[in-house]
């Protein structure tokens, strides 16, 4: 499929709170353990504007079907081009309405975490989106390694380091406290002063 380019400038409505549920349906639909959910998604398209620009660089169809663990033969893993190409739709237009929220003042940028709540407080857990933001890294893994390495901006990268990586391969202090709510909570909440001082490095 020929995917449109990623076009900054064209004035696209975001997504409403039913089109993002309809994008996680469709994308839970599908086959395969590679298929992001909208929280991945969603750190994902985030790390594609924050972080080193690769959108300019690369065609859609190098970074898009990474959202459903790639394309296959005809329309798979969609069950018809139809489905495929509507999937491709909502993307493109999530990606853009990420950006005009960093574009906006800080407190304008809503992540779009998992959100626990009980008598007490709000609980926010960033592991999912955390995961997606690390799979853009790969795109060009030698200038987020220096992003990653940075006296400044990699002690801010930890926490998304942290919550989104290998759990497996973490020292016994790190898997600690990852078991932690309060530590996980506060742990999360720190990704989103990364990604603000990333948007602030990149995008002036």
């Amino acid at each position: 499929m020929d995917y449109p380019q990623y076009d900054p400038q064209l004035d696209t409505p975001p997504l409403d709170d039913a089109e993002l549920e309809a994008l996680d349906s469709l994308l839970h639909g599908l086959p395969g353990d590679s298929v992001m959910n909208i929280e991945a998604l969603d750190g994902y398209l985030t790390a594609l504007l924050v972080g080193p620009p690769v959108l300019p660089r690369l065609r859609t169809a190098d970074w898009l079907p990474l959202a459903w663990g790639g394309d296959g033969e005809g329309a798979a893993p969609f069950p018809s081009q139809k489905q495929r190409k509507r999937a491709a739709m909502l993307v493109l237009r999530h990606l853009h309405g990420i950006q005009r929220q960093l574009q906006g003042p800080p407190e304008g940028w809503e992540p779009v975490f998992s959100i626990a709540e009980d008598d007490a407080r709000e609980w926010v857990d960033a592991e999912d989106w955390c995961a997606g933001f690390l799979q853009a890294t790969v795109l060009d893994s030698e200038a987020w390694g220096a992003l990653f390495d940075d006296p400044d901006l990699g002690p801010r990268l930890v926490p998304v380091a942290l919550l989104g990586g290998d759990e497996t391969e973490l020292a016994a202090p790190d898997r600690a406290r990852l078991a932690d709510p309060e530590q996980r909570d506060a742990l999360s909440r720190a990704v989103v002063d990364a990604v603000l001082a990333l948007h602030a490095r990149h995008v002036p």
